[in-house]
């Protein structure tokens, strides 16, 4: 997790929000039997959110992203599963929900732990490995330990890839994959499971997902064909199969049995339906953007929750049917964080694909850009609110309105292996960049068009960040060639360079400019002295990783840093303490950012996730 002994002494930040869900885990999203929370994944965090406020709270245990999710049908238990590198082992943690604290880690599965299911009462929980592991046990939750286990499926058949407990009958339970469907009786004398082979006549299916019914009569068997297996669990035999004639495209991911014994189902391209249990015909349809991976139903089924894999969430009522999109959140790393200056009401993040604007009080997509098949590197406001200018590795520069998010300039061909930096001056006339390739270009903005003013190359690597000064006549640049620059932007020469044996992933200027901080992969913070680059002191930023995010406040009495050791920390500016630490990101932060008024800190991170977090220090007058 995180060095302890960093982060015991030091307050802690208050997180005040976060933006973001893993859509791409299969049934992550879950409701609580409470009918109060929304349980879901993030990274390698498991988030509890309050439906009725929003209000969210994290679990943090695993070491990898979570690949599964399952709750006790109490409610008393949460149990998550995660990925692992090859080779080595993957944990189970099981959650005790009251406390919200760790009450069991297991380990035997290799690589990832693909399912979990709990027992009707809470007795066992079944745990199925990736395809690198193919094993599937049984754990004894009282005594925290595994009661037995066995190869999930037999030599001839394929990956199995699901579990699911009988409703009423804590010694049995279902496996389903690539052409196998197996009823397991667990035998707890002689602690074996023993498995039935299910008899599906001609039918060679790929299952992803299963529903058993309320009365345990049937098994409900979703498809990558994009059709439902209906099994009977007592006998193994194939009942129907359907829907006949129109399947659903790309599969069916995700299945849920209602009440009233008709099923909600999602499909891979989108499609989410309410469907008869009999004949499999469609009653209600509602199209999404994306691969539907979750179907969450609160309480008797009045309302659920839908997830898709673009991090999508959605609310609906059994009633109406309809789409109500609750949150959304980046699908990949967030490569940068900007506030719109002044305001501090909005700021903008970039990753692959899309530009994406929020209210810093509600996190609440306002606006999104997409630019197809590209990513932004790296986004910037104009001083004057007017644009936002972008940096893309398509070697483009595009400035964007925000009020519409509509292409007001686009410079093709600004750097040769893609534009990795970029900063806009205070009079809005110019915008410097940085590309792949260590030049530094100046552009003057002539509306309607644009004219490159300058190249100034003297970085052999790429520049990872620039930072203009007030009066925008100097500018300095990082660069992961172990230099930052400082430049004249009247005569467009350097002035001054700093050097350490370091890749510099970031800098800032002191408000008053006569100092620089830096941070990079040698995990230091460094002051230097603006006009001779010598440096004046260096610091320990981070005990683990390299030191990716920085900025300073206003006044220049505090600064904040992140990096690859996934905290958020407040600096003491003259002191050179840390003086408070957020711990929540599961992933290593990418970008931070202050609001110039001192109330919001806001930080990313390669997980997707953005965090809000309440800035420690009031401004100074």
């Amino acid at each position: 997790m995180t060095n302890t002994s960093e982060t015991q002494a030091v307050p802690q930040l208050e997180l005040e929000s976060v933006i973001g869900f893993s859509g791409h885990v299969i049934s992550g999203l879950r409701v609580h039997p409470d009918r109060e929370y929304l349980i879901y994944p993030l990274g390698s965090a498991v988030i509890l959110k309050r439906i009725k406020d929003g209000k969210q709270e994290f679990l943090h245990g695993h070491t990898n992203n979570v690949s599964c999710i399952s709750v006790s049908k109490g409610g008393v238990y949460i149990a998550s599963g995660q990925v692992n590198f090859k080779g080595f082992k993957a944990t189970v943690i099981i959650w005790d929900y009251a406390k919200r604290t760790i009450y069991a880690q297991v380990l035997l599965h290799q690589a990832k732990v693909e399912a979990l299911a709990f027992s009707p009462n809470d007795k066992y929980l079944v745990s199925l490995g990736g395809q690198d592991d193919g094993s599937i046990i049984v754990w004894n939750i009282e005594t925290k330990k595994a009661v037995c286990g066995s190869p999930a499926s037999a030599h001839s058949a394929g990956h199995c890839l699901t579990v699911q407990y009988s409703n009423t009958n804590d010694n049995i339970f279902v496996s389903a994959g690539s052409g196998t469907l197996r009823v397991w009786e667990l035998d707890l004398p002689n602690r074996k499971i023993r498995p039935t082979e299910c008899q599906t006549g001609k039918l060679r299916r790929i299952v992803k997902c299963i529903e058993i019914s309320e009365d345990d009569k049937f098994i409900f068997c979703g498809t990558t064909s994009g059709d439902i297996m209906k099994v009977n669990l007592k006998t193994g035999l194939l009942s129907e199969c359907g829907p006949a004639k129109t399947k659903y495209s790309l599969g069916v991911n995700v299945l849920r049995v209602l009440k009233s014994g008709d099923l909600l189902v999602g499909s891979g391209s989108g499609t989410f339906t309410l469907c008869s249990s009999t004949n499999f015909k469609t009653l209600k349809k509602v199209e999404l953007d994306k691969a539907v991976t979750s179907i969450a139903i609160r309480g008797e089924g009045q309302q659920f929750f839908v997830g898709t894999s673009a991090a999508q969430m959605f609310r609906f009522s059994y009633d109406e049917f309809k789409a109500e999109l609750i949150s959304t959140g980046h699908t990949t790393a967030v490569k940068d964080v900007a506030i719109c200056f002044g305001t501090s009401e909005l700021f903008g993040t970039c990753s692959e694909e899309d530009i994406r604007l929020w209210h810093i009080d509600k996190p609440k997509e306002l606006l999104r850009i997409t630019v197809p098949n590209m990513t932004c590197n790296s986004l910037d406001f104009m001083a004057d609110g007017h644009s936002i200018i972008s940096a893309w590795n398509d070697g483009k520069i595009r400035v964007f309105a925000p009020e519409s998010g509509r292409l007001m300039l686009t410079i093709d061909n600004a750097h040769r292996m893609g534009v990795t930096a970029i900063a806009g001056t205070k009079d809005c006339k110019r915008i410097i960049s940085g590309g792949g390739s260590g030049q530094v270009r100046v552009w003057e903005l002539q509306p309607p068009g644009h004219q490159l003013l300058e190249t100034m190359k003297e970085h052999k690597a790429t520049v990872t960040c620039i930072k203009i000064k007030s009066d925008d006549k100097e500018c300095v640049t990082a660069s992961s060639d172990g230099a930052c620059i400082i430049w004249d932007l009247v005569r467009f020469a350097s002035l001054q360079m700093v050097i350490a044996s370091t890749m510099f992933r970031t800098v800032c200027y002191h408000p008053e400019e006569y100092q620089l901080i830096t941070g990079g992969t040698d995990r230091k913070v460094a002051y230097w002295d603006v006009y001779d680059g010598s440096a004046i002191r260096e610091l320990d930023g981070s005990q683990a990783g390299a030191i990716n995010g920085m900025d300073i406040t206003q006044d220049g009495k505090h600064f904040v840093t992140g990096g690859d050791d996934k905290l958020v920390k407040v600096w003491d500016y003259l002191e050179g303490t840390v003086t408070h630490v957020g711990i929540a990101h599961s992933g290593s932060i990418t970008s931070i950012k202050v609001c110039s008024n001192n109330r919001t800190l806001v930080s990313t991170s390669a997980d997707g996730a953005i965090l809000r977090w309440r800035f420690p220090h009031p401004a100074s007058s």
